[in-house]
């Protein structure tokens, strides 16, 4: 069993079911649905809408384990602290670092997209740099952060309000054009990258679309704020799910059939506002202004999450020394780990300058599916007695997550085995260096 966090690195429980569902939310309807969507349908055509049932799937048997795991041990940290637990230092340190790459990657996707939308929200001028726009969006955020958990709460409270209502006028004014645009969805699959074979683009797809669903970590890593957490992060972690699957199924099936698969996944790397594209088809000008108003709140409220997030986990890597001591420090008066906040912005700011969306967020989908391979790994561990559902959710999530995870491009699989590696050996020169 871990170490309980010292006093001097203490998180205060003050977080709610509500508060634990809208964080959940705030990290799924973002750029999941404004933009990989658009994502899924480059790799598979209009059978996308399938294989984002799929990846609910998986995520709902991830979202069981990481419940019952954070339940039974709710500390900061998610799978990091669980692997420490239930699987080995090894393990629980490679699920640390595996969250690090993956969500980082995808908070710089989150902030490309926010970028891209504001941009044609605002109507700025077009040799304007997106990345630009996606470094001072994740400052500012970062700054938020800092401030303290409440008042980041508050602020999430509001973005996802928006990111729905958003999302709902999106779905009513398109749904006539979608009842009338039968032939947009045959044939069902066909990558619009014609090199790609359809069965290996649509699993690729599922794996992309799997990341669109892993927001409801946010809550496990907050373990340690939740209250009364055996019985509130699974509720929460079960309410996202359902309630963010029913809003991507709905978008999905309204952008492929209105628009068409062609025209929903074009140009979504040099200005990833896919879902306006497709609403400025629709009766009604207004719509294309009101869902890029939405998915500026949505991937705000994902960038502020994952600040979150991140940070927890740099905070719980902090404490057992797999980082730098000095990122365990929790601010007294905000309640805050302050230094971690502030590296996980500088990375994010720096991979939002650097990266493509299509790159950033293809990696993120095979890190993250490693981590919760992990997780899965961790809950099969369990005692019979701290177990909250059916054993067999943890090997289909373990099997699914192992599965999906190298359909993505060979290339970014590689880099992401690389950076495993990487990391383990960085370790292994830190433990050998004498205590000072």
């Amino acid at each position: 069993m871990s170490d309980p966090p010292s006093s001097g690195s203490q998180l205060r429980r003050q977080v709610g079911v509500a508060g634990a569902t809208l964080m959940g939310l705030g990290s799924i309807l973002g750029t999941g649905v404004f933009v990989s969507i658009a994502l899924g349908t480059a790799a598979t055509g209009p059978s996308v809408v399938l294989a984002i049932g799929v990846a609910a799937v998986v995520a709902a048997c991830n979202g069981l384990s990481s419940a019952q795991l954070a339940a039974n041990h709710p500390v900061s940290g998610g799978t990091y602290e669980y692997g420490y637990r239930w699987l080995s230092p090894t393990l629980g340190f490679v699920a640390g670092w595996l969250f690090l790459c993956a969500k980082s990657a995808s908070a710089a996707t989150a902030a490309l997209g926010f970028a891209g939308y504001a941009l044609g929200l605002t109507g700025m001028p077009t040799n304007v740099p997106v990345s630009v726009v996606a470094v001072a969006v994740v400052v500012l955020l970062t700054s938020l952060v800092l401030s303290g958990l409440r008042r980041a709460n508050w602020a999430n409270a509001i973005l996802v309000s928006l990111t729905i209502g958003a999302l709902a006028v999106f779905c009513f004014a398109g749904l006539p054009s979608a009842l009338q645009g039968g032939e947009h969805l045959t044939p069902f699959f066909q990558p619009t990258e014609t090199d790609v074979a359809p069965f290996a683009g649509f699993l690729e797809a599922c794996a992309l679309m799997f990341v669109a669903f892993t927001g409801y970590g946010r809550i496990a890593t907050l373990g340690e704020e939740v209250v009364e957490p055996r019985r509130n992060i699974p509720r929460a972690i079960v309410a996202t799910l359902v309630v963010s699957a029913l809003l991507y199924a709905a978008v999905g099936f309204v952008a492929i059939a209105s628009v068409g698969a062609e025209a929903l996944a074009a140009g979504v790397n040099d200005k990833p506002a896919p879902l306006e594209t497709a609403a400025r088809a629709f009766t009604g000008p207004a719509v294309a202004n009101v869902v890029a108003v939405g998915a500026v709140a949505a991937m705000g409220g994902v960038l502020l999450n994952l600040i979150l997030g991140l940070s927890r986990v740099v905070l719980a890597m902090a404490r057992r020394g797999d980082l730098p001591r000095v990122l365990a420090r929790v601010n007294g008066e905000t309640a805050s780990p302050t230094a971690a906040v502030m590296t996980t912005g500088v990375v994010i700011a720096g991979l939002a300058a650097l990266g493509s969306v299509k790159a950033a967020w293809s990696f993120s989908a095979f890190t993250v599916l490693g981590y919760y391979a992990l997780t899965n790994f961790a809950a099969l561990r369990l005692r019979p007695e701290e177990r909250l559902y059916p054993v067999w959710t943890a090997w289909v999530g373990l099997a699914s997550c192992l599965f999906l995870a190298f359909w993505v491009e060979p290339r970014v699989w590689l880099a992401g085995v690389g950076l495993i590696a990487l990391g383990l050996v960085g370790r292994w020169i830190a433990s050998r260096r004498p205590p000072r």
